[in-house]
């Protein structure tokens, strides 16, 4: 059956094996490219960063689901090779743009509730300073 691309997500629906660390022949398998086209997207690509150990290679799902996203943009949307550098960038500093945002309202919420605690805190030791 065919997967149907959404138009905020362009990646394939692909079912990963529940693994924490997957080989070149098995990335392979999984996103139907040759492991030559996989070495050579490691170095066109700086996102894509698999962890080599003895001269293997060991793709994380993150991995896994970033080579989908990049056969995607170059197979089936048409990007070149540097356009696709450029979108993953984009969307890495729209990520980043999401994760600073959120990090400013819980930096801002942590400040806000430690000013209530110094209010409490002055109020309780006024109440303690009158009691005794």
């Amino acid at each position: 059956m065919p997967s149907t691309k959404s138009s905020t997500q362009p990646q394939l629906e692909i079912n990963l094996p529940d693994k924490k660390y997957f080989t070149i022949g098995e990335v392979s398998q999984i996103c139907q490219l040759k492991s030559h086209v996989l070495r050579y997207w490691e170095q066109v690509f700086p996102q894509l960063n698999p962890n080599k150990r003895r001269g293997r290679r060991y793709y994380q799902k993150a991995d896994v689901e970033l080579l989908i996203e990049i056969k995607s943009l170059l197979h089936e949307q048409g990007y070149t090779i540097p356009g696709a550098k450029a979108r993953l960038s984009q969307a890495n500093y729209t990520q980043d743009l999401i994760e600073s945002a959120v990090q400013e309202d819980v930096a801002t919420n942590s400040l806000d509730k430690i000013k209530q605690i110094h209010t409490e805190l002055l109020t309780f030791k006024r109440y303690i300073q009158q009691r005794y």
